[in-house]
């Protein structure tokens, strides 16, 4: 049986994925400007989940030149993949920001594999455990991994993806020092895991509101 698109979150569901997003990001943002000792700001992110094959449709369409990814797994009540991706380009814009900018061009390319993974791994370890937190759950992060290659690269690593997985997709501004960075955050997950998420959206909104959410829309 052919894996049918998923029916993905309700109006409710995505307003509520979005504040815990907004939140993830904002406390990045608090975490990433102790690292450089500078401002950061981090925009507030758009948030979609797509289809693995329609993310990558996506990223190729927005992005044609090489990518470096910060890629690490996490698990725990949700599980999946974690990516922070920039254009190539902008990695290195990025390791000038994190370093000061004063440092010769050898310097920074030297730097960047470590720069990369410990900002990947700030951003990310703190957006995915602030919303885990907010819906009273816990992950468990890898350690950072950079990657280079294409969307279709990342979004297929091993295990072999699903028909049926999903990819939340964020797009996000970054300004560092004054330079603008722009990079994406994508989660992949499965069918159980987003089926998981949406049950601890559905707490989470009716923590929040008192009203408890309708679930009939659980197919058969």
């Amino acid at each position: 049986m052919t894996a049918a698109p998923p029916a993905f979150l309700t109006e409710l569901q995505l307003d509520a994925l979005t504040e815990l997003v907004n939140i993830g990001v904002s406390r990045a943002a608090s975490s990433l400007r102790e690292m450089v000792g500078a401002q950061v700001h981090l925009s507030v992110p758009t948030v979609s989940l797509q289809t693995r094959a329609r993310a990558i449709a996506i990223l190729s369409e927005r992005e044609i030149s090489n990518l470096v990814a910060v890629h690490q797994v996490f698990e725990g009540d949700i599980a999946g993949r974690a990516l922070l991706i920039f254009p190539e380009t902008k990695s290195l814009e990025l390791v000038r920001a994190i370093t000061g900018g004063d440092l010769p061009l050898e310097d920074i390319i030297e730097l960047e594999q470590e720069a990369l993974a410990e900002t990947g791994n700030i951003l990310l370890n703190s957006c995915l455990a602030t919303i885990a937190n907010m819906l009273h759950r816990s992950l468990k992060m890898s350690l950072p991994e950079v990657l280079r290659g294409d969307a279709s690269t990342f979004f297929s690593l091993d295990p072999t993806p699903q028909a049926g997985d999903v990819v939340m997709f964020l797009y996000i501004d970054f300004a560092v020092r004054e330079r603008d960075i722009s990079g994406y955050i994508a989660m992949i997950m499965d069918l159980p895991s987003l089926a998981a998420l949406v049950h601890l959206l559905d707490e989470f909104i009716e923590r929040e509101t008192g009203i408890a959410v309708n679930t009939e829309n659980d197919g058969a």
